[in-house]
């Protein structure tokens, strides 16, 4: 793929605060998009189609894996999550800069495809601290939480695989750490 494009994966534990560092990063380069996922799962809070991801039932998922549409999908939480092939491609040809914020499994599915990924992993200061956000964000049933907290131990394990990890501990500092990511990869000022 021969495009000036580059590929940023963004990965973390639910509650790890993952989603205020992309929004910060992508209001500080104007020159980065945002890859919006598929899934399955109904939307949360004021999640909106299109803008937070692209709401598809099950049945229309599964087609397009069988179809090889997907760049990297994961069922997650028992729910898919997908990235579409081909706006990836498209935008990378293009010379945009894109940012996709995955799950792990996702990840490893992108690491491996020769796009040669700039890979971020979004850890929480702490397990406890992890649990209490998640608890204190009070959108999931005390089942989801502890099916959250099962799958964050096992996505903490992989943090070596990626090639930058951001503790979000004090927000203004992650904020800081995640941004000079992104200036630093992409060679410019933010």
């Amino acid at each position: 793929m021969a495009g000036k494009g580059k590929l940023f994966i963004v990965s973390a534990p639910s509650g790890a605060g993952k989603t205020t560092l992309v929004r910060e990063a992508l209001k500080a380069f104007p020159g980065l998009f945002y890859s919006v996922s598929h899934t399955t799962r109904p939307p949360r809070g004021d999640e909106r189609e299109g803008l937070d991801y692209f709401f598809i039932s099950p049945a229309e998922f599964e087609e397009k894996i069988t179809r090889g549409d997907w760049l990297e999908w994961a069922r997650v939480h028992d729910n898919y999550y997908g990235t579409s092939r081909s706006f990836v491609e498209d935008c990378l040809q293009q010379g945009k800069s894109l940012l996709l914020d995955i799950d792990v499994q996702g990840a490893m599915q992108i690491m491996a495809s020769g796009l040669n990924p700039v890979s971020v992993f979004i850890l929480p200061p702490s397990f406890e601290a992890l649990s209490q956000r998640l608890l204190n964000r009070g959108t999931d049933s005390k089942e989801v939480i502890e099916k959250r907290l099962m799958n964050a131990r096992v996505e903490m394990d992989q943090q070596h695989r990626y090639r930058y990890v951001v503790v979000n501990d004090d927000l203004n500092t992650a904020i800081k750490e995640f941004c000079a990511i992104f200036k630093k990869e992409m060679g410019r000022e933010g």
